[in-house]
């Protein structure tokens, strides 16, 4: 069958460029199982996860749950004003916030990160989730551009008996097989589930076309979608040449991260052998030797002066420690994780923190820009399933629009991202103090602008200096 070679095709390219062993080396060194398939035989295997808070750090960096996409259309305001109302509408139900801080964990974490949006028919509404990139197979494995690719296959695993329901559903009752027997489609796995593909590719009408298969054929046959973008977004951590894959940033990590663990490791078992006292006795005039506290120790005779001593503990080099700091903090720095963005520092000048902080933030500009160009493609993605699936419906109180008008039209999308960090809300504070002290501003104009949160009661406050001032 053409479409599982296909996937085979994929899995054997996912093989030649080490994807899947990647892929779970990353996850288990991020959340911790660092010391996975090493045999330790009763020795210490620790694990201090400086990788962890890293990745976290470059998420919550280049992440923001204050998201909006805006379309533009000129000549057209009222046309971009009633996508726009649809836009949000489509934002707020699938939780885009949340769906990107999984995408830039898993491309921060994995090496790439997937957004893929279909149309749910019971709830009439689009709908999101994210995807693992071993999950996704591109048709041309050295194109990373979506659009650009003669086919994609998502692939799923599902349970066999809910895929034979469906495959029953939409006419393939080939693959419909009893139980025990393996003429039909889907075959019963130990696990009682199936490995599904649903294949999507650009007819010629320039329409995407999907279908799904399993092992055996197919499992639904194909169906026009109606749209004319693949309904997905692709983003990779550090880009590849003339690969779909990219690079993840813990890739480059776990060599720092197994270093430490070691040499921690090496302190421990150090310790744990020559760190404590041990007592030399004279076995000739000391029969057996008493660890109690006040204890009597008895001597056959002669003097006790040297039956026995204490020899000292060896002493660790002080370069070991100096150089697991090393290591952790060139680690952190070289990743933008600096102590100030980490938040290690006493906020005493407020200027020179802001400034630090912002060249931190340089090396993860490149990480921002394509997480907008991804969330801009995925903008058009939601206005495609506007054309191709609404129809006629109330646009949100501003009466019924007809969304197949938007098929053709060229318009603009731009992504609006606040970023509100915990430094710029006290350089805001900073500044309005200064502004107020200064007699810049009144205290009204100072209590309406200050963040939520820093004055408790603030509203009375505000009325009551408004009060004063009239």
């Amino acid at each position: 069958m053409s479409v599982w070679n296909d996937y085979l095709k994929g899995v054997d390219y996912n093989n030649a460029v080490g994807l899947y062993s990647t892929v779970e080396t990353n996850e288990n060194f991020f959340i911790g199982k660092q010391w996975e398939g090493v045999v330790s035989n009763g020795l210490p295997t620790p694990v201090f996860n400086f990788i962890k808070r890293v990745v976290n750090f470059l998420v919550a960096s280049v992440a923001s749950d204050r998201l909006a996409i805006r379309a533009s259309a000129r000549g057209a305001e009222e046309l971009a004003e009633t996508v726009n109302g649809a836009l949000d509408a489509i934002v707020e139900e699938v939780d885009l916030g949340s769906l990107v801080r999984r995408m830039v964990r898993n491309a921060a974490v994995d090496g790439d990160g997937c957004i893929y949006a279909y149309w749910d028919a019971e709830a009439g509404g689009v709908r999101a989730e994210t995807l693992e990139n071993t999950r996704v197979v591109f048709g041309d494995p050295n194109e990373r551009r979506v659009q650009k690719q003669p086919y994609i296959i998502i692939v799923s695993r599902e349970d066999a008996e809910k895929a034979r329901a469906r495959a029953f559903k939409y006419g393939s009752a080939d693959a419909v097989a009893p139980d025990g027997d393996e003429t039909g489609l889907i075959k019963n796995e130990p696990d009682g589930k199936t490995t599904v593909l649903l294949r999507l590719r650009r007819a010629a009408d320039g329409h995407i076309v999907a279908g799904e298969y399993v092992r055996g054929g197919v499992l639904r046959p194909e169906w026009d979608t109606g749209l004319t973008n693949y309904p997905l977004v692709w983003l990779s951590w550090d880009e590849v040449r003339d690969s779909y894959h990219g690079m993840a940033a813990v890739t480059g990590l776990i060599p720092n991260q197994v270093f430490v663990n070691k040499l921690f490791a090496m302190a421990m078992i150090s310790l744990m052998t020559t760190a404590y006292p041990k007592v030399v006795y004279d076995r000739t005039r000391i029969e057996r030797w008493d660890n109690r506290v006040g204890a009597a120790i008895g001597v056959a005779g002669g003097d006790v002066a040297n039956v026995a001593r204490i020899i000292d503990p060896a002493q660790i080099s002080p370069q070991i420690g100096q150089f697991i700091e090393l290591a952790i903090s060139y680690t952190q720095n070289f990743m933008g994780a600096t102590d100030t963005a980490l938040g290690n520092i006493k906020p005493e000048n407020t200027s020179a923190i802001i400034a630090v902080q912002k060249a931190s933030a340089i090396p993860l500009e490149m990480v921002k820009l394509e997480l907008a160009r991804a969330l801009e493609d995925l903008g058009r993605i939601f206005i495609d399933f506007m054309a191709a699936m609404y129809g006629r419906r109330d646009a949100f109180g501003e009466g019924v629009f007809d969304y197949t008008a938007l098929r053709g039209k060229s318009l603009k999308l731009a992504l609006d991202v606040g970023a509100s960090s915990y430094w710029s809300e006290i350089a805001a504070v900073q500044t309005l103090d200064n502004l107020l002290s200064s007699g810049h501003i009144s205290l009204a104009e100072y209590l309406e602008r200050i963040p939520e949160g820093y004055i408790s009661g603030r509203e009375a406050l505000l009325a009551r200096a408004k009060g004063e001032a009239d």
